[in-house]
């Protein structure tokens, strides 16, 4: 069965994708921590990062480098900071998170951010032009 991840680039479930090629998604987290929290994911299903081949690991990378330039130029913050923590969704990704006040805004035990339809839609939109 295909993951919800699988089912989001599918089209299946609706996201406020920031960027796509051939080989990864990257869309908004619907529960931010920071506005602008971003995931990346591959297209090809696998469970553990670690498990991906070096060739589209590396690649993934700098798609993930390429959407945090991305971010920054959106989001006005110190960084943006990556994690992989991989166990809520068995489909690799990776979290782009920006860092506005300290690392504290990476502490996956904080609140998350409510965000309006309205306001995902935007900083998607700015953030795939910024891609661009």
């Amino acid at each position: 069965m295909a993951t919800i991840f699988s089912r989001i680039i599918a089209g299946e479930i609706p996201s406020y994708k920031v960027a796509e090629d051939d080989n990864f998604f990257a869309f908004l987290d619907i529960n931010p921590l920071i506005k602008g929290h971003t995931l990346v994911v591959p297209k090809k299903e696998v469970d553990y990062l670690f498990d991906i081949d070096d060739a589209l690991l590396e690649k993934m990378m700098v798609f993930s480098k390429r959407t945090a330039k991305a971010i920054e130029k959106v989001v006005k913050c110190q960084r943006v900071g990556l994690t992989v923590i991989g166990l809520e969704v068995p489909h690799a990704h990776i979290h782009l998170i920006p860092i506005i006040t300290g690392m504290q805004d990476m502490n996956f035990a904080n609140p998350k951010l409510k965000l309006t339809k309205e306001e995902f839609e935007e900083i998607a939109l700015a953030i795939n032009k910024a891609w661009r």
